[in-house]
């Protein structure tokens, strides 16, 4: 994982991207930090935005109803070919199974294919932006089965180094990568779809378009949580049973246009954080 280009380079992006990309609602002020300002209401060309909306949802329902009885099962990539639809999008579910074996709580088993080569990097993209990356540990465990041997060799001191605790002090943690009491420390990757660039029975470069969370949710905390748009690009190789991150590379976004969502306050961000797991990404 390049520290530089994810958590190591907060101070100057805003870690996830950073803030700059970022437009919120915030909840009224009520002791929370999170709190303070609120945003009006919603314009009228944004009401129209809304309505064009709409029409347009209901134009594509009723051609949808409309067209002809072909079978269901058949390929909707269209005309000439020239743009991808649905039927034909990189990441269109395919109803195989996600894997049920796990190597350091990480899952693994995965299949030499295509779709191998994504589930595992989606899933090793989740593992690499986790809360256990900032705990010693974990960090050697999570590296050690995502990448290959030589890779994480040559991974293991610069990670250390760059998770140091002049580092993991200014996210909030002590030494130990641990949060204050009452507070919950943030750190979720969560992909949104995945591109095979290039592929091989030996090795795969996949791009992987995801939303990163990371910060502080908490009574005191300065540094709450705010999200991203990144793309992770990871190179690939069978190794032993199993695909292997041989080296990998960050970018930012794409990034949506931020919507006029509300803030939540930072006990419904660990409520969430608590309550909502991970999941296990198969295509």
């Amino acid at each position: 994982m390049s520290l530089g280009d994810e958590h190591g380079a907060r101070g100057e992006d805003g870690g996830y991207g950073g803030t700059g990309q970022t437009r919120t609602r915030l909840p009224d002020s009520d002791g929370d930090v999170y709190g303070g300002v609120r945003r009006g209401g919603r314009s009228s060309s944004r009401s129209l935005v809304t309505v064009v909306g709409v029409v347009v949802l209901l134009i594509a329902a009723i051609a949808f109803a409309n067209r002809g009885g072909g079978d269901s099962g058949s390929d909707d990539s269209g005309g000439d070919g020239g743009g991808k639809t649905a039927g034909t999008a990189p990441t269109a579910a395919s109803g195989e199974q996600p894997v049920q074996t796990k190597s350091g709580g990480i899952p693994s088993g995965f299949a030499q294919d295509e779709q191998g080569a994504q589930s595992a990097a989606a899933n090793y993209a989740v593992a690499l932006g986790s809360t256990g990356m900032f705990r010693s540990d974990r960090r050697h465990e999570i590296v050690a089965t995502v990448y290959t041997p030589a890779a994480a060799d040559k991974l293991q001191g610069p990670m250390d180094q760059a998770y140091s605790a002049s580092f993991l002090d200014e996210l909030g943690l002590d030494a130990e990568g641990n949060a204050p009491k009452g507070s919950t420390f943030v750190s979720r990757t969560v992909p949104l779809g995945s591109d095979v660039q290039q592929y091989s029975d030996s090795s795969a470069k996949v791009s992987v378009w995801y939303m990163g969370l990371i910060g502080m949710s908490g009574p005191n905390s300065t540094d709450p949580v705010q999200s991203s748009w990144k793309t992770w690009t990871l190179d690939l190789q069978w190794s032993d049973g199993d695909w292997k991150v041989t080296k990998d590379t960050q970018k930012d976004g794409p990034a949506p246009v931020p919507g006029d969502d509300q803030a939540a306050s930072s006990d419904e961000i660990s409520k969430a954080i608590e309550e909502y797991g991970g999941f296990t990404y198969a295509r």
